[in-house]
């Protein structure tokens, strides 16, 4: 029968591509799931007096007339509502797409079951295809992928937020004149369930349920899947894991895709007490919190909380005493794995002959530290529990209590079972790749011992007191022969010849009394050790590196890693070097790819590589947070460097005299600058022992990474002291811009420092660095500022100045402005507002119109220059710009509805035209003609004052 996976097995085919979709919609929800417009969700005032007329929810549909007219009765909402749909369209459509994704696949799978019934695919039915091994694999994926979706969508994308966005792209796109839009069914799938992520959210009725049926699926289908993943174990996984205590961890991913599908048919769970005591007894008996995907959590005690039949049959894994009984038991065993895995990580504990004879003790040691772990950081995860609810914190308190749970000792068990799995997988991947060499060689040893043997038995080669002996010399040469005849690829009859042969040379030497010849006996026990090693070596097998992939898997910690992330830190503060053990870590995290990338894998797709970018810029993101306190602890250090530099430690003059040499040489100050120099040089000296890791399919380079973290806190730190040095009062009596730009100019002076000070010692271009990241947050900012004057907005992942590694802070605006960059150009020109100061152009100065004091001068730029640089005064520049063709825009407003509609307006343009005309030369006193006139509109309008401050400090910055 042609595989079930076959090229030319449609039916197999088709089947694995629906299933490699639906792992890619899936990570495209939670890739998007980071990028939902906060304004969608309506939660503050603002947004809600602001957007309120025109993000609807479902409520729409049931009279979009009403809304339309309302929207059309008022020109700045239809003007509001187009600049919305010009910012948020793209994202939207993004949306959509994969909301229709969803739909897509739930119809593209009830499709495939319809032709499996109507015979479109030649000789199989349902029923062939549940009986093949792959078959009920996909089918069962299948399924259960639909509903990991929709509870994905629910955790991640609100109801009523999904909602609006439909609603918007209803209104904005052309999908609702498109005939064949699938629009209404997509949001009859998606409506709100009334499901909240929240803690303390109380659950709906029916839910999930009643959300998994909005789109049938044949029962039988349902039923059929249901009764395969009771009662075959359709992974094979059990003879990775062949203890019977280990069953349920065995059994765990099956038992996630049994808990989503049981949805599908709550009946089971509601009434159906038989089936679900055996679905416990089989997959829950000493679990109650599992992975359903990726690292998503669910205490069954609270999911199964409203169905009767499950409540009950989970009652006895709930038991005071069964769970007193699993809490002790992984206790005990953690206290006995801990000194037995350390012991393994001793220099030169795991040699090559010791791996090779004690292959099934290490895995065991393997397999018992990672059920350990895993159900220790399942049971005592705090998103698995939820605080109010009285008996869910019980039965945490117990197991924390019961299991003497200490976070600490599990996250040195996690590391020391990482570096083990490493270290094995390592040796194992080399000794595969050697195995056949190293073969051929033994068994060359072996050969040519015998042989010289054979030679020393002919009496020909002089060896002490050997006499000839005929036969024993051609009885040599026939075991050399017989070993140069082992076949390396009959791996089970070379094998068995090789302990027959050992055999018949222990024989030999007992036999002919060949003791009391030290040489010869060495020769046969040179040739003993050989072939003992050929038996080594050839059952060096593949399978073991599968079983160690398999109990290896930390893809239930894909989320829960992140309770651990304060203790890696602050291990790698106390001991940098701690990074290497991490690295096997994060090796293992990266492990949990491979449960989404397989079968995308499998058919080909092109979706291949952004799941797998996705995933692992998920999981490179993470161990850049955790390597951030390297950065984090530097510049600590850094800042108490240079407040040494600056405050205590005394520059040495060119010349000094001897008696004051001890004065100046401050031996304890410079000591304390070269411990904390040491210690950062050890800060870089640990990432850098990392070496280049690709993770996933990125491959993180340690340099890079230090680099970036530096960068990182660079911006952090930098974009902090702008934003919060750069606050003014706008009701000080006297202006507080100079004194705040020369404290904000001394800050940036510490940061530069100690930026030079430190490149050497971490070996990095420090000045090239600084511009490049001073220069990105000044424009960021300007860039964000500039968005209050566009119709379009840049949102952050449209900006080229922000990152996604390198991120630059948002901070809350404090005034009218968004950023540091606006609080500054309007302090500047409130201080310089002609209504009450007057700017000499000769003196370059304002000065105050009552008191006749100075305000400023054109020192206020150059202090400028000093705390933002060049990029500061250029980003002014464009602000003011942006400023002045708003006040421009405001003004041909004003003249249109306004001015033009004055008959006096219109009689002084009429004898300004009568003046001007006909235009025959130079017009005569035109600066008394100007004059009249700008005074007639700033006394009438106040209009051409408000020019002023900007043409002012354009000029100024030029």
């Amino acid at each position: 029968m042609v595989d079930f996976l076959a090229e030319n097995n449609l039916c197999g085919q088709a089947i694995l591509r629906i299933v490699s979709r639906g792992n890619a919609i899936i990570a495209e929800l939670l890739r998007l799931s980071e990028f939902i417009p906060s304004v969608f969700r309506l939660k503050d005032k603002s947004d809600q007096l602001k957007y309120g007329d025109i993000i609807c929810d479902f409520s729409y549909f049931k009279g979009p007339e009403y809304y339309e007219s309302k929207l059309e009765a008022k020109p700045e909402l239809q003007d509001l509502d187009e600049e919305f749909r010009e910012n948020n369209i793209e994202i939207l459509s993004r949306f959509y797409l994969a909301f229709e994704s969803v739909h897509k696949y739930i119809v593209d799978l009830n499709r495939y079951l319809d032709d499996l019934n109507e015979g479109v695919y030649i000789q199989q039915t349902l029923e062939t295809v549940l009986l093949n091994e792959d078959g009920k694999q996909l089918l069962s994926e299948a399924l259960y992928l639909y509903g990991v979706m929709l509870l994905v969508i629910d955790q991640k994308i609100e109801g009523e937020v999904r909602e609006r966005m439909l609603v918007s792209y209803y209104r904005y796109s052309a999908a609702r004149s498109s005939a064949d839009s699938n629009l209404d069914d997509i949001c009859k799938l998606l409506r709100s369930t009334g499901y909240s992520s929240q803690p303390g959210a109380k659950r709906p009725q029916n839910y999930p349920e009643s959300y998994f049926q909005r789109v049938p699926i044949s029962a039988t289908f349902i039923s059929m899947v249901i009764g395969r993943l009771r009662s075959d174990d359709i992974y094979n996984q059990v003879s990775a894991y062949p203890l019977p205590e280990h069953r349920s961890t065995a059994l765990a991913n099956q038992a996630a895709m049994l808990y989503v599908i049981l949805y599908f048919t709550p009946s089971i769970l509601q009434t159906q007490q038989a089936k679900m005591r055996e679905i416990v007894d089989k997959y829950f008996p000493d679990n109650w919190v599992i992975s359903i995907y990726m690292g998503i959590t669910v205490n069954l005690m609270e999911a199964w909380e409203p169905y009767k039949a499950a409540k009950i049959a989970l009652n006895y894994t709930l038991d005071q005493a069964n769970i007193k009984e699993q809490a002790s038991r992984y206790a005990a065993s953690v206290e006995t794995l801990r000194p037995q895995v350390q012991q393994f990580l001793k220099e030169g504990f795991l040699r090559e002959e010791f791996v090779l004879d004690n292959i099934p003790k290490l895995l065991n040691c393997l397999r018992d530290c990672n059920v350990a772990i895993r159900w220790l950081m399942l049971h005592t995860a705090d998103s698995a529990y939820d605080p109010n609810n009285k008996r869910l914190r019980q039965i945490k308190d117990q197991v924390i209590s019961d299991s003497k749970y200490n976070s600490k000792i599990l996250f040195q068990l996690l590391l020391d079972t990482a570096q083990f799995e490493f270290i094995l997988k390592e040796m194992f991947k080399q000794m595969l790749s050697e195995k056949q060499m190293k073969w051929e060689n033994y068994k060359k040893e072996g050969s040519e011992r015998m042989t010289e043997l054979a030679e020393v038995f002919s009496g020909v080669k002089p060896l002490t007191r050997v006499e000839k002996n005929e036969n024993l010399q051609a009885w040599f040469r026939e075991i050399s022969k017989q070993i140069l005849s082992l076949n390396y690829e009959d791996s089970t009859a070379a094998g068995r010849k090789t302990v027959q042969l050992i055999q018949a040379l222990e024989e030999v030497q007992e036999f002919h009394q060949l003791e009391s010849n030290l040489q010869v006996c060495q020769f046969l026990a040179d040739t003993r050790k050989f072939l003992h090693q050929m038996i080594r070596t050839i059952n060096i097998k593949e399978e073991v590196l599968i079983t160690m992939q398999i109990v290896g898997d930390l893809s239930y910690a894909w989320q829960l890693i992140d309770s651990f992330t304060s203790i890696m830190q602050e291990s790698i503060r106390v001991n940098p070097s701690m990074v290497t053990k991490l690295r096997a870590t994060f090796l293992k995290l990266a492990s949990a790819l491979d449960l989404p990338l397989l079968r995308i894998n499998q058919a080909n797709s092109p979706d291949l590589l952004s799941v797998s970018q996705f995933y692992s810029g998920e999981l490179v993101a993470y161990v850049r947070k955790v390597l951030q306190i390297i950065p984090e602890s530097m510049f600590t250090s850094l800042a108490k460097i240079i407040k040494l530099q600056i405050h205590d430690i005394m520059e040495v003059p060119t010349r000094l005299d001897k008696d004051k040499l001890k004065d100046y040489a401050q031996l304890g100050a410079r000591y304390e600058v070269a411990k904390l120099t040491h210690a950062i040089s050890i800060f870089t000296e640990g990432i850098l022992m990392m070496k280049t890791t690709l993770v996933g399919i990125i491959k993180v380079d340690p340099k890079q990474l230090l680099e970036d973290g530096i960068r990182k806190e660079l911006v952090r730190r930098v974009a902090f002291a702008l934003h919060k040095g750069l606050i003014f009062n706008p009701k000080a009596k006297t202006s507080e811009l100079m004194p705040k730009l020369k404290d904000m100019a001394a800050t940036m002076d510490g940061f530069y420092r100690s930026f030079e000070y430190i490149q050497d010692y971490v070996s990095i271009y420090g000045l090239k660095i600084w511009q490049e990241e001073v220069s990105r947050i000044i424009n960021y900012n300007v860039e964000q500022e500039c968005n209050s004057f566009l119709r379009t907005k840049i949102q952050d992942w449209q900006s080229v100045y922000q990152s996604t590694h390198i991120p630059i802070p948002k901070y809350s605006p404090v005034d009218e402005s968004a950023t540091f960059i606006g609080r500054l150009c309007r302090e500047i020109l409130r201080i310089t507002d002609p209504k009450v100061t007057c700017y000499i152009d000769q003196m370059n100065t304002w000065y105050d119109m009552k008191s006749h004091q100075e305000v400023t001068n054109n020192r206020l730029f150059s202090e400028i220059q000093d705390t933002l640089g060049t990029f500061g005064l250029n980003g002014l520049d464009r602000l003011l710009c942006f400023m002045i063709v708003k006040e421009i825009q405001n003004f041909l407003n004003m003249l249109q509805k306004t001015i033009l509609r004055d008959r006096t307006v219109v009689d002084v343009f009429k004898a300004l035209l009568n003046s001007v005309n006909p235009v025959k030369g130079i017009v005569g006193k035109y600066s008394n003609l100007i004059d009249c006139f700008v005074l007639f509109f700033a006394k009438e309008y106040n209009f051409f004052f408000c020019f002023s401050p900007f043409r002012k400090c354009k000029q100024s910055l030029l």
